[in-house]
């Protein structure tokens, strides 16, 4: 799909035959702040797309340890009902975010659904503020953990940008500018908060199988063990999940590693996995015929549909 919104002249003219360090090279020469929205979609639609989709996945299963952000997922009932829409309304709307751009046209719709979702609900600006930061950090951590290679300093200072840009965006107060003030702030609220709550156990068994699901029947006892696995101690306590196996633990990541060692061969990703490359199950085509606006639990209707007047349906 042509980028409708805005071209991406740096992704668009690769060499015929590029070095793998092509795209980490190509990132040192830019700026953190003013390219962050580039830089951050190379890193995570062309370098690591696999890990930036499994360390969000953790990112947000990491925000249902805090009993406040649990209640809020209980009371909605998403995660009971429609599980998987859930998972891709999420999944969708990020993609579009880093794919076109948070100011672009359906960077801007995708914001709009992303706000009245949230704006439904009674989500305190601390818990925001959380969910945010793990947008950040856990994908970061996990890369330097088990991608490919290590991130360059300008990918990460990138992320940042770019997550601080859809935090203010999205009217969320007192973001740290410094990104290592908002690492401290994160340890320390979860440091606060983390603890058991029968809506933390409630919502991790839905997520836990939904991820089971995506898995033929006699492979899901498996998948159910290595999810759980990848869990750190602190997250298994708030699910009230059995401690992982050690062993389990230390097998799923030399898994994930192994990967890691044999993609470092492969040839540089010319095609961006974006909006096209979801695992998407509720939205067929996606984004064939559809916009950001008929995602989520409560789909908007956008101006230029009703010809003027209030986007919102009352």
């Amino acid at each position: 799909m042509v980028d409708s919104d805005r071209e991406h002249p740096l992704t668009s003219a690769i060499p015929v035959k590029p070095g793998r360090w092509y795209w980490r090279d190509l990132v040192a020469t830019l700026d953190p702040v003013a390219d962050a929205e580039e830089i951050h979609r190379i890193t995570a639609a062309y370098e690591f797309p696999w890990d930036y989709q499994r360390a969000l996945e953790l990112a947000l299963y990491r925000t249902y340890c805090v009993p406040s952000v649990s209640a809020v997922l209980s009371q909605a009932g998403n995660f009971r009902d429609k599980p998987q829409q859930r998972y891709d309304d999420t999944a969708l709307l990020m993609a579009e975010l880093v794919e076109h751009g948070v100011d672009s046209g359906r960077g801007k719709e995708s914001l709009r659904v992303i706000n009245r979702q949230h704006a439904m609900y009674d989500i305190t600006n601390d818990d925001m503020l959380y969910v945010l930061s793990t947008f950040i950090y856990e994908p970061l951590e996990w890369i330097d953990a088990n991608g490919w290679r290590r991130l360059h300093p300008n990918e990460r200072l990138a992320a940042f940008h770019f997550y601080r840009g859809v935090g203010q965006r999205m009217n969320i107060a007192d973001i740290p500018e410094d990104m290592g003030e908002f690492r401290r702030w994160r340890d320390d609220y979860e440091a606060r908060v983390f603890r058991y709550a029968d809506t933390n156990n409630e919502i991790g068994r839905y997520t836990l199988d939904l991820m089971c699901s995506w898995f033929p029947a006699p492979l899901r006892p498996v998948v159910r063990k290595g999810v759980q696995s990848i869990l750190d101690d602190d997250m298994a306590r708030a699910f009230g999940f059995p401690a992982p196996s050690p062993t389990l633990r230390r097998a799923a990541y030399a898994g994930i590693r192994a990967r890691s060692r044999i993609i470092r061969w492969f040839p540089v990703r010319r095609k961006p996995y974006g909006t096209e490359g979801t695992e998407n199950r509720t939205y067929p085509g996606y984004p064939t015929g559809y916009r950001p606006a008929d995602l989520g639990a409560h789909p908007i209707t956008p101006r230029d549909r009703l010809g003027g007047g209030c986007p919102v349906p009352h």
